[in-house]
């Protein structure tokens, strides 16, 4: 029989256990979530006349951690609704529940005797064949297991989920010797298709794979720092962004973990990794104890490495100068090195600033060559092959490269020239890689991608999977069939094509709109339908509005109503297309990019889809059809012949644009209208060109049909009216501007079909040219030029 997970445990309701069982109910499973009862009231309980018996005390825990689910930032479920699918319930009252799901996860304190005694009694409860996992971070997987019968340990494994679990890629799978294949197996499937996680197959070592390696840096980076004197601004400008690290870099980035969590690792690992070679590195540094024994925890405490304050000149940050122990002003950074990143393309920036000969260039090498080198050192104690490695610091620390891609980059030879030259010993991976006459970890071969495995030695074909398609790769096997500066149409295989948008942040520019017309006639007539996607950290952010800041100088508005008339157009050509055509948008889909889902005939969108007509914020309203289609997909609903009140649907298409609403998450799109009951929620962005690409083979075979033309209903000057009412009371009440009132008039105009009656019957042109009429309109209104003159000077990410 098949196995399947309908419904979960989650024992253990505090922030990661909370949060797993949301998780769950964003990928619709069911959960039932357990804590421990209470031993006293609390004053509000007593308030309440409630007593220890009472189920609302009883559980509690379980109850609380539910609740701030809602109240998570960033937001733990996809919509709030999501919650009902999780019941709540205490280790005392409900553990025969257990027999009634297929997946049960340990999620409470790092306690090996707590953990111990907590399995015994689920060992009694489940059902046989149900599976059992742990989320510890770093007690030994055989150890919180130990003792327990041989059925219970085939099925019992760890699933180390990093903190959000929406949000964090990575899942570290650790079996025991005894788990059996198939579970390991189901549980990477069932982790990757259903809740959208990288897998990486880690040993039972301390802490596994991804703090393993990432503690260690952390560590070295700090006493590096302390040792050549550098300041905690100085490391956070060097290993952000210009190594190809987060933003946050490494010490706002362990203020957000928290130092009390941080430091919790490092202790476990300095204490159970007793053989490893670097282990005195793990020893928390003087000034963190400090740190800690103060409770400048990082964010959850308001105060770490940073801290942030309000005086009489506004919001101040400071930075901790670990000397003193007191907070200073941060100051701005300034080496060549980090100047010369900038124009580096992508690639070679941690390059450029790894060989640097500056003070920048020095610490990034220092702390750089020694994590690739403990890396090197892990395999295979840790993993069997450097991909887990590579991927476990990819998913878990949002590196952009993982140590051997980043080796790879670096040049093997050379930087190993240059470790040998310091004195630094070389570890068996890189020893073999060389004696092989190998010069890279990685290598492609007609786009497949191979990794040098240091028991065979030699180099293995990364195993692909047909859920993975990787538009490159394509690329280099002569998929291309026609391509642009803007756009290109990639053969998919199976009769599908892919449209991709590689502009900067794939603004809507005029390559990409000759290149949907150009697609269309190659579609209508090599392919069967086409999916419309991409593998950038955004789908699309909306028009070049650099482009239109140019015309409106020179005052070409024929020029801007031609523009905005060829992408009027480019829509509806998709609109009424004779084949099928899918969307699949992931991040940002904003503005013009969220009308070319609009314009699709479905939408397959990765969870983690931010959607909304935005335009409004820049003083215009959308331009490519985004009104009209907000509006149909508020009426579409409306039976044939029926003539009911427009106003409650039309209010919903005014608030949903006038207000700039963006979804958090594709599933509030949905609610928000952008999304259609027949659209498709994807978990795993890796899969969404094949979920699209399925779609579009799915609805061919079902025989698709081009769409017909409709009149549409409208309510006309009353209509109108109400809605400029509505829109004057949001300004008086002061939640909109003068000028947005204004704006909002423009939108109550399309909206209402124009000059017309009440109840009055339009076509979608109608509605499309007095769109552009009004999108014409504000562009020569001084006010909206001045907000998108400030839009591009504070850089925002945002461009229509």
């Amino acid at each position: 029989m098949e196995r399947k997970i309908k419904k979960a445990a989650v024992l253990g309701a505090g922030v990661m256990g909370a949060t797993i069982a949301a998780h769950l109910a964003n990928a619709g499973i069911s959960s039932i979530m357990l804590d421990i009862v209470p031993d006293k009231l609390t004053p509000e309980e007593e308030k309440k006349g409630l007593t220890l018996q009472h189920p609302e005390v009883r559980n509690r825990f379980a109850l609380t951690g539910k609740q701030n689910l809602l109240r998570a930032r960033p937001a733990a479920l996809a919509v709030p609704d999501f919650a009902s699918l999780i019941e709540v319930g205490n280790f005392a009252d409900h553990m025969p529940r257990l027999a009634e799901v297929d997946w049960i996860i340990e999620v409470v304190v790092e306690n090996l005797k707590i953990k111990q005694e907590l399995l015994k009694k689920v060992a009694a409860a489940r059902q046989p064949g149900s599976i059992v996992s742990t989320n510890t971070s770093g007690i030994p997987i055989k150890d919180i297991c130990a003792g327990m019968s041989l059925e219970f340990k085939q099925h019992f494994l760890g699933t180390h989920f990093f903190n959000p679990p929406r949000y964090m890629k990575l899942l570290e799978i650790i079996p025991l010797p005894e788990t059996l294949p198939e579970v390991v197996k189901f549980m990477a499937h069932f982790g990757e298709r259903v809740l959208g996680k990288g897998i990486v197959y880690a040993k039972d070592t301390p802490n596994f794979i991804a703090n393993r390696v990432g503690i260690f840096g952390m560590l070295y980076l700090m006493k590096t720092m302390v040792k050549e004197g550098y300041s905690i601004e100085e490391v956070d400008a060097i290993t952000g962004p210009a190594m190809g690290r987060p933003k946050s870099a490494s010490f706002g980035t362990t203020d957000l973990v928290g130092l009390d969590t941080f430091a919790h690792v490092a202790k476990n690992l300095y204490e159970n990794a007793t053989k490893d070679e670097m282990r005195e590195v793990f020893r928390i540094p003087d000034f963190v104890q400090k740190m800690i024994e103060k409770n400048w925890l990082g964010n959850k405490t308001g105060q770490g490495f940073y801290k942030r304050i309000t005086s009489e000149a506004g919001k101040e940050k400071l930075v901790l100068d670990y000397k003193t122990m007191d907070y200073r002003p941060a100051q701005k950074v300034k080496y060549p090195s980090l100047d010369a990143v900038q124009a580096a393309p992508g690639a070679d920036k941690a390059k450029a600033l790894i060989y640097a000969e500056d003070r920048a260039g020095q610490f990034a090498w220092k702390i750089t060559s020694e994590s690739l080198l403990y890396a090197a050192r892990r395999i295979p104690e840790i993993a069997d092959d450097i991909c887990n490695i590579d991927n476990a610091m990819k998913w878990g620390f949002n590196w952009e490269a993982g140590p051997f891609e980043a080796w790879d980059a670096l040049g093997v030879e050379h930087a190993v020239a240059r470790m040998k030259q310091e004195g630094k010993s070389l570890p068996p991976l890189v020893k073999t890689l060389l004696a092989k006459k190998k010069k890279s970890f990685y290598q492609k071969k007609d786009g497949q991608l191979y990794f040098f495995d240091l028991k065979t030695g030699r180099y293995k074909r990364v195993t692909e999977k047909p859920e993975i398609i990787l538009l490159p790769s394509l690329q280099e096997r002569k998929k291309l069939v026609k391509s642009n500066a803007g756009a290109s149409l990639i053969d998919m295989g199976d009769g599908v094509a892919c449209l991709e948008f590689h502009t900067y942040m794939n603004a809507i520019a005029q390559e990409i709109i000759e290149m949907i017309h150009e697609s269309l006639q190659i579609v209508e007539k090599d392919f069967g339908g086409m999916v419309i996607g991409n593998h950038a950290e955004r789908f699309s952010v909306g028009a070049n509005l650099l482009m239109l800041v140019g015309e409106i100088a020179k005052s070409n508005w024929a020029g801007i109503e031609a523009a905005i008339k060829s992408i009027q157009d480019a829509m509806m050509a998709m609109k009424y297309f004779e084949k099928p055509i899918v969307a699949a948008p992931h991040g940002m889909a904003l503005g013009g990019g969220c009308e070319v889902c609009l314009s699709s005939h479905r939408i397959v969108a990765a969870l983690e889809t931010y959607m909304g007509q935005v335009e409004i914020g820049v003083g215009l309203l959308p331009g490519a059809g985004g009104n009209k289609e907000v509006y149909l997909r508020c009426i579409e609903g409306i039976p044939d012949g029926v003539t009911p009140d427009l106003l409650p649907f039309l209010r919903k298409a005014f608030e949903t644009i006038a207000l700039a609403k963006v979804s958090t998450s594709a599933e509030e799109a949905r609610k928000l209208g952008f999304l259609r009951s027949a659209d498709k929620v994807t978990a795993n962005v890796d899969h969404l060109l094949y979920d699209a690409k399925q779609t579009v083979l799915a609805m061919v075979r079902e025989g698709f049909r081009p769409l017909r033309p409709r009149l549409l209903p409208v309510a006309g000057d009353g209509g109108r009216a109400a809605i400029k009412y509505m829109a004057n009371t949001m300004r008086q009440g002061g939640y909109i501007t003068e000028y947005d009132e204004f704006i909002a008039g423009k939108l109550a105009y399309i909206l209402t079909g124009g000059d017309v009656l009440s109840g009055a019957l339009v076509t979608e042109q109608h509605m499309l040219d007095i769109e552009r009429e009004a999108f014409l309109s504000l562009c020569g209104e001084k006010k909206t030029q001045d907000r998108i003159s400030h839009l591009l000077k504070t850089n925002t990410p945002l461009r229509n």
